[in-house]
């Protein structure tokens, strides 16, 4: 799978195509769409199924120096009336602020980011370390370690700092429950 497959791949999913298209209109810098929505539409078109199937929630990553709880609150208010015709959960998340949270809700330490993308490179499997933004000439991809484990439909361990093997294990559970042809790895 190259990018251009994978780019294919993610907007047969019409929630992804939707998202993207509008992310513009958030008025949000930095801003991707992540994860999930996007590499299990890729397992999607690999293996037959419904574009959305299996997908839980959409995620968008923007980056704003301004860590206020009620900074993110409008970001997310100002993205569910955009998003309100879709019926998707759309969970939209500022990622200076993560370091802020992330201790108290999982009991390690998690240092700050500088940028969105900071967050994907810190997801808990390399399949899941893609975002996709739309700029005016078209859509940027952010894949630090490729298509091959999405291709591959292979869950592999990112052992990055706040790697939590419960975690992992956990959504490759949940995964393999939907997709029984994934390959999980063992961190």
């Amino acid at each position: 799978m190259d990018q251009a497959e994978f780019i294919a791949a993610a907007l047969r999913n019409p929630v992804n195509y939707e998202i993207l298209e509008r992310m513009p209109s958030l008025g949000l810098d930095d801003v991707w769409l992540v994860s999930g929505a996007l590499f299990q539409s890729a397992w999607n078109a690999l293996s037959g199924r419904a574009s959305d199937y299996g997908v839980k929630d959409y995620d968008v990553f923007y980056y704003d120096r301004d860590t206020s709880w009620e900074a993110e609150d409008i970001a997310i208010k100002r993205a569910a009336a955009v998003f309100a015709d879709l019926a998707a959960s759309i969970e939209v998340r500022n990622q200076a602020r993560v370091h802020l949270w992330y201790p108290t809700k999982f009991g390690i330490p998690y240092s700050a980011l500088s940028k969105s993308t900071d967050g994907i490179d810190r997801f808990l499997m390399t399949c899941a370390q893609v975002g996709l933004s739309r700029e005016s000439t078209g859509y940027v991809v952010y894949a630090p370690c490729g298509f091959g484990d999405i291709e591959q439909m292979t869950i592999r361990p990112n052992l990055v700092d706040n790697f939590r093997a419960e975690a992992y294990y956990a959504k490759a559970l949940r995964w393999r429950t939907l997709w029984p042809e994934l390959t999980t790895l063992a961190p």
